[in-house]
């Protein structure tokens, strides 16, 4: 019986220790009732600063991989007409990229080199133009646009 006088002694003190955390709690959540409830702010995004985009600036030239896509494009849809997304197209594309040997891409490393000279040097002219305040009011097209 000594054991039993134990347990009803834990359960009592137990049965104590419950009620006054209850109390705690109910005056906690009164308290809470009563306080002024903080504004919700709402969430700052980082303000990304605005570049001013110069239409007059020429564009870079695509790369040797783009030329390649070009013509691969073209033989692909030639060959396989039922093949409509881009998604499909451009696996293929760039499986058949991989794929290539140094030999073959040279075509287009070429074509992408001569287009890049062009882009320098239209870009050399357009800095200079820059620097010297000269455009502002030109309606020039440059040559590289096409």
């Amino acid at each position: 019986m000594a054991k039993k006088t134990s347990k009803s002694k834990k359960r009592s003190s137990s049965s104590a220790s419950s009620a006054s955390s209850d109390a705690i709690r109910k005056t906690s959540e009164s308290d809470k009732e009563m306080r002024p409830k903080p504004a919700m702010k709402p969430k700052r995004r980082s303000k990304k600063k605005s570049v001013k985009i110069d239409a007059k600036r020429p564009k870079k030239p695509p790369t040797a991989f783009f030329f390649f896509l070009e013509d691969f494009r073209k033989d692909f849809q030639e060959q396989n007409p039922d093949v409509k997304s881009m998604r499909d197209v451009g696996k293929a594309c760039g499986e058949k990229w991989k794929t290539m040997n140094y030999e073959e891409k040279v075509k287009y490393y070429d074509i992408a080199t001569e287009k890049r000279a062009e882009f320098d040097k239209v870009m050399a002219e357009y800095i200079k133009k820059l620097e010297n305040g000269e455009n502002e009011d030109t309606d020039d097209d440059s040559e590289f646009d096409e």
